[in-house]
C-alpha cells in the first residue's frame, strides 16, 4: 500500500483528493496538513511514502516545507501539486528536493499515475515543468551536472541493473539510489529510468552490466 500525505491550505482540495484516492486500491491517504509547518510536524509520526505539496500556503510555503522534509526524511517522495506554472516556481520546488511537479488541473488518472511513479523512483512532471527544466539546463552539458556518484548510478541504470542491484554494487541503500535517480532525471530533463538509460547511451556513458 502506498501511503500519501496531502498538504494544501484549502480543505476542499484535500477532500477532493482524499475521495479520489479512496477509489484506488493501492493508495491510502494517511495524513493531511493545512500548511507547510503542519506537514513537517506530522512527518514525525506519519512518514508517508509520497507527499503531495501545494506551493502557496500560510505559515510555511511548499518550497520551504519540501526543503525541511527532505533534510530530515530524505527517502520521502514529494510531488508539487499546484496551480502555478511559471518557471521560477517550478525550479524552486524541484531544487528544494521535490521529485515531481504537477498542476491541479491534471486529470485524476494522471495524479494516480504520478503517485505510483514517484514511489517507483521516477519523476512525474507536467509538460510545463519538463519544459522549464529543459530550458534551465540548455546551456549545461548534462553529464557535467552530475556528481561522480550520480554518474555511477546512471551507468548502472544504463546497464539494466535494478535499484536494489545498484545499491548493492555501490554500497548504498535503495532509498539513496532513488534519491540519486531523481536528481539524475532532473539534470537530464527526462521523466523515467528508461529515458535516462537511453540518454546515457546517447552521451557515450559506459554502462555497468549485470554480473
Amino acid at each position: 500500500m502506498i501511503t500519501v500525505m496531502l498538504v494544501d491550505d484549502h480543505a476542499i482540495v484535500r477532500t477532493g483528493l482524499t475521495q479520489l484516492f479512496s477509489t484506488v486500491s493501492d493508495i491510502e491517504v494517511v495524513a493531511e496538513a493545512s500548511d507547510g509547518a503542519d506537514a513537517v510536524a506530522q512527518m514525525s509520526h506519519a512518514v508517508p511514502d509520497v507527499v503531495l505539496m501545494d506551493l502557496a500556503m500560510p505559515v510555511m510555503d511548499g518550497v520551504e516545507a519540501t526543503r525541511a522534509i527532505m533534510s530530515r526524511w530524505p527517502g520521502t517522495r514529494i510531488v508539487g501539486l499546484t496551480s502555478y506554472s511559471d518557471r521560477k516556481r517550478v525550479l524552486a520546488m524541484l531544487d528544494a528536493g521535490a521529485c515531481g511537479y504537477l498542476l491541479k488541473e491534471s486529470d485524476p488518472d494522471e495524479l494516480v499515475r504520478a503517485v505510483r511513479a514517484a514511489v517507483a523512483g521516477e519523476a512525474p512532471l507536467a509538460p510545463v515543468a519538463a519544459s522549464a527544466l529543459l530550458q534551465a539546463r540548455v546551456d549545461r552539458a548534462p553529464l557535467d551536472a552530475l556528481t561522480n556518484r550520480e554518474r555511477d548510478v546512471l551507468a548502472a541504470l544504463a546497464g539494466g541493473l535494478s535499484n536494489r542491484r545498484i545499491g548493492d554494487l555501490l554500497g548504498i541503500s535503495e532509498a539513496t539510489v532513488k534519491g540519486h535517480l531523481t536528481r539524475i532525471y532532473l539534470a537530464l530533463g527526462v521523466p523515467d529510468r528508461m529515458t535516462a538509460a537511453m540518454r546515457a547511451r546517447e552521451m557515450g556513458l559506459d554502462a555497468i552490466s549485470p554480473r
